[in-house]
């Protein structure tokens, strides 16, 4: 059951214009051995994956330690690159680091470059946590703006529903968003899934999918049992995270399918009090925009049924440029032991944003709006959780939409 801050769509508010595409070009002071597109994942409990790009060659080893320029440990990994049409990436670099103690901040350099010291600081071992949430990213003033208002939110971990870069087939503008983010993704960890715009697949030109994805963006999917980059699942504080894909096979005979039969059966709700599901292709919409889609309607149709006899309490999904919050609903239907399904894909795309709705608004539909902006979950401790729409009002963030929730495992009336 919901605890309702503020609800409906605030029809007074007049939207900015949009903004500019932004291209973050390789800063003249980097040699070709610098480590750049710096950023980080979570692997298992206690470790955490570097990833970041040399144009030149570089050794693939991380130097570590809590002080400032003392590095007590290190750790090597390995190093790949790829080929997308005529464009060939710099050398790719992917280290795991650790045991790392919880809560801790870290100082580390990457290719033992002492030009550049990054800082990271590990997630809480328990409750609280707070999540920023945002899909649909981009490269844009609007993207600029909404990742200032996510640094100032003070949170532990990212969690991305698809749509990164944009670069569809011009793979340079990977290397640009690796650069935007670098600030952010390389001090709290970006948990992402792919979207449509990583799929970046050429019949006959280039016929293998999410090239760059799959290099650049390691998620820890080994770890969790999967066989893809582009499904897994982890636990982080009190929280089972899965990330789904929408643009691979789930079908019951597929493999994602069969991996998340699994995953939810292993789930110990006794330890992970709350489970936040991400996806990219929303399965409610009342936007106008992306409707009838076999990504968000099959899948929906095949995998629904799982996620709500496993109580799931999220359900987050990019796709649709706009900011759209559902009550807890399942097959159509409001059922306060569901998951509320929330769509946040408007982090700044170049798509602009997707101002067409359903008229009337159908009753599971609490709040919807087509403005750029991010989310914050905060789990406070196993019964409650917190969210927040902060909307990009110009340069300012504006919390524009306030819920409070009680976990499903904690109400009496959802227990399996």
């Amino acid at each position: 059951m919901a605890f309702v801050g503020f609800i409906g769509c605030v029809v007074s508010y007049d939207r900015p214009l949009a903004r500019k595409d932004i291209s973050m070009p390789q800063p003249k002071e980097l040699s070709p051995t610098s480590p750049q597109q710096v950023h980080i994942t979570v692997v298992g409990a206690d470790k955490m994956r570097i990833s970041w790009i040399t144009e030149g060659s570089a050794p693939a080893i991380v130097e570590y330690g809590t002080s400032p320029g003392v590095y007590s440990k290190s750790a090597t990994g390995s190093t790949s690159s790829y080929q997308y049409l005529v464009y060939e990436s710099g050398e790719i670099h992917d280290v795991v680091i650790g045991p790392l103690n919880p809560n801790t901040i870290y100082y580390y350099r990457c290719s033992s470059d002492s030009t550049r010291e990054f800082s990271l600081k590990t997630p809480p071992p328990d409750l609280p946590i707070k999540f920023a949430v945002v899909g649909d990213l981009g490269q844009t003033g609007w993207t600029n703006t909404t990742l200032e208002h996510i640094g100032q939110s003070n949170y532990n971990m990212l969690l991305l529903p698809g749509d990164l870069a944009y670069a569809g087939f011009s793979p340079p503008l990977w290397d640009s968003f690796g650069r935007l983010v670098e600030p952010q993704a390389s001090q709290r960890p970006w948990m992402v899934t792919q979207g449509n715009h990583e799929v970046e697949k050429i019949p006959v030109i280039h016929s293998t999918p999410f090239t760059a994805y799959n290099a650049r963006w390691h998620m820890p999917f080994e770890e969790s049992g999967s066989s893809s980059n582009l499904y897994y699942s982890f636990d982080v504080a009190g929280v089972h995270v899965i990330m789904l894909g929408s643009y691979t096979d789930f079908d019951p005979d597929s493999d994602q399918f069969k991996w998340l039969q699994a995953d939810l059966g292993k789930i110990n709700r006794g330890k992970t009090t709350w489970i936040v599901a991400i996806i990219h292709a929303p399965w409610y919409n009342t936007n106008s925009a992306h409707q009838g889609e076999p990504e968000s309607d099959l899948m929906k149709k095949f995998m629904e049924g799982l996620l709500y006899k496993a109580r799931v309490d999220f359900v987050f999904a990019g796709h649709v440029h706009a900011y759209e919050r559902f009550t807890r609903v399942y097959n159509g239907k409001a059922i306060n032991c569901a998951p509320v399904h929330i769509t946040i894909g408007d982090g700044g795309n170049r798509g602009g944003l997707a101002s067409k709705y359903m008229d009337p608004t159908p009753e599971i539909s609490i709040f919807r709006e087509a403005s750029f902006g991010h989310g914050q979950l905060e789990v406070l401790n196993a019964t409650h959780a917190v969210w927040t729409w902060h909307r990009n009002d110009d340069d300012f963030p504006v919390v524009a939409d306030t819920v409070w929730f009680r976990s499903l495992y904690s109400d009496p009336a959802c227990k399996v």
